[in-house]
């Protein structure tokens, strides 16, 4: 037997072997997967799978394309690898270079491709990958075969016994297994589809000026900082339309840019094809753009600049405005107003939104741009609203009582079918005057950055909402997307169907 050092090879090295191999009358057989948490279920897929052919090839997802949920791979690539390697039954082992196996299909060329017997049902695989693979099985001539044993999930035993929930998570993911199966809460982001959602918001430009720290100026107090590489990303409603625009169906955008310093081609570049945006002009004035001092170290923020006119705006544009809303307004399931308090939604606008909306999702957020005057008690009444803690504070002038009272009185106050308010680390509670008060814990991340992750939770949680969900659902959702958003560099990549999927279906088993 093959010392386990000697199995590891890389997919190029393996593609030679099994050219040899082939030569020489072996049959060859590949299993490929994740293979976190190994185990009895795995042992005796690779028996089976050995079964078929004299020599067998196991491949394995490398860490940065598996996309089971927070916190996995549990192990390593390189320490799955080497358990694979250990086990008689296995020949040889690779780390794959792609994040599916129809590549590496391509390059050993095995005779039989074995996959355990969950995947059988390739018709109900909802990212058609299996679909995929088994097009790439017949395209090189091989057999496709599925093993059929004990089914064990890595997820499960990890979610179960290697955990690093804490225990209030822990207990809260328990209770809300018992009372949603998976494939409802599937079925629930699916059916996502179905709705056409405006939105509304101001356009901000997030630039990213990376640098590192000289320390402070000889000459004067300031930190001194060395530039090392700059990023411009599409934030404010163009990040709540590129999120809408994975899960949602028709999806129009309205939005403001400035008369100069536009970045038209840029954003345009940047949305979603399924997007139709409808772009008024401040005159004279700047699209708004965020420019961020980021530490290069510790990707900690140092110093921002807004560039921005925030005047108010010409009554012939306002009254622009809210002619192209009234025409429009009523094509539509879902009005997201994503209002960062630079301009765009004026009095008017927010009239127009008020009574015309079928259903409205409100997110008014406090930022150093609008200094605290942008709060939620400028709209009458909206069905929906998603808010940080300190914004509900804001709105209520009340920095020190319990939150409850605080997001019971506001929802009553402006009608909401379901209000919402974020606490950070400690997760998010949701308000419905129908039925019951729901605090949901914070999943765990990886943070990178939490610029837009308010963003994100709005957009998804505000579908939710809108298609009648149980308020613990619209938190449900709305906290992984969140979770995933913190994941990512400033809004660098919206959130998508395939990457909500993966967290929930890991987060459930």
């Amino acid at each position: 037997m093959a010392c386990a050092d000697s199995k590891i090879k890389s997919i190029s090295e393996l593609a030679e072997i099994a050219a040899e191999l082939r030569e020489n009358g072996k049959r060859i057989v590949l299993c490929h997967g994740v293979f976190d948490l190994l185990h009895i279920g795995h042992i005796r897929y690779f028996n089976q799978a050995k079964e078929h052919g004299d020599i067998l090839i196991v491949t394995l997802t490398p860490d940065h394309y598996v996309d089971k949920g927070p916190d996995r791979p549990a192990f390593t690539e390189v320490l799955r690898a080497e358990a694979l390697a250990s086990l008689g039954e296995t020949d040889y082992v690779a780390i794959n270079e792609w994040p599916t196996a129809e590549e590496t299909l391509r390059a050993i060329r095995p005779h039989v491709y074995a996959k355990g017997d969950e995947f059988k049902d390739i018709d109900n695989d909802p990212l058609g990958k299996i679909g995929k693979e088994a097009d790439v099985v017949r395209e090189i001539g091989a057999e496709l075969i599925f093993t059929s044993d004990i089914v064990y999930s890595s997820s499960n035993l990890i979610n179960r016994y290697l955990t690093r929930n804490n225990e209030e998570l822990d207990e809260y993911l328990k209770m809300f297994r018992s009372r949603y199966s998976l494939d409802d809460v599937l079925e629930h982001l699916e059916h996502m589809q179905d709705l056409n959602v405006l939105i509304i918001g101001d356009t901000i430009l997030d630039e990213y000026q990376i640098a590192s720290a000289l320390g402070k100026s000889s000459k004067d107090p300031i930190l001194a900082l060395k530039y090392q590489s700059h990023e411009l990303y599409a934030g404010g409603a163009l990040a709540v339309a590129n999120h809408v625009a994975n899960f949602a169906g028709q999806v129009t955008l309205l939005t403001m840019l400035g008369e100069h310093e536009r970045y038209e081609d840029f954003i345009c570049e940047k949305l979603d094809d399924k997007i139709s945006p409808r772009f008024f002009t401040r005159p004279k004035g700047p699209t708004t753009l965020k420019r961020r001092f980021i530490d290069s170290y510790s990707l900690s923020k140092v110093m921002e600049i807004y560039v921005m006119d925030d005047s108010p705006l010409p009554d012939s544009l306002e009254q622009e405005i809210c002619a192209e809303l009234e025409s429009i307004i009523s094509g539509y399931d879902l009005v997201l107003a994503a209002d960062f308090g630079h301009g765009l939604i004026s009095p008017s606008v927010i009239k127009v939104l008020s009574e015309k909306s079928p259903f409205l999702a409100v997110n008014t957020q406090a930022n150093a741009g609008n200094r605290g005057f942008n709060t939620i008690g400028k709209y009458p009444r909206m069905d929906f609203f998603s808010l940080a803690e300190h914004e509900l504070r804001l709105e209520t002038r009340d920095q020190l009582n319990e939150l409850r009272p605080l997001l019971i009185e506001t929802g009553n106050r402006l009608q909401t079918k379901i209000s919402l308010v974020t606490q950070g680390s400690r997760g998010c509670s949701l308000y419905n005057p129908r039925s019951e008060f729901v605090r949901i814990p914070s999943f765990q991340s990886n943070v990178v950055d939490r610029v837009g992750a308010g963003d994100a939770l709005f957009s998804i949680a505000s579908m939710a909402a809108c298609m009648g969900l149980h308020e613990e659902l619209v938190g449900f959702l709305g906290n992984i997307a969140g979770s995933l958003a913190v994941q990512i560099m400033g809004n660098d990549q919206p959130i998508d169907k395939q990457s909500m999927r993966k967290y929930i279906t890991a987060t459930m088993k």
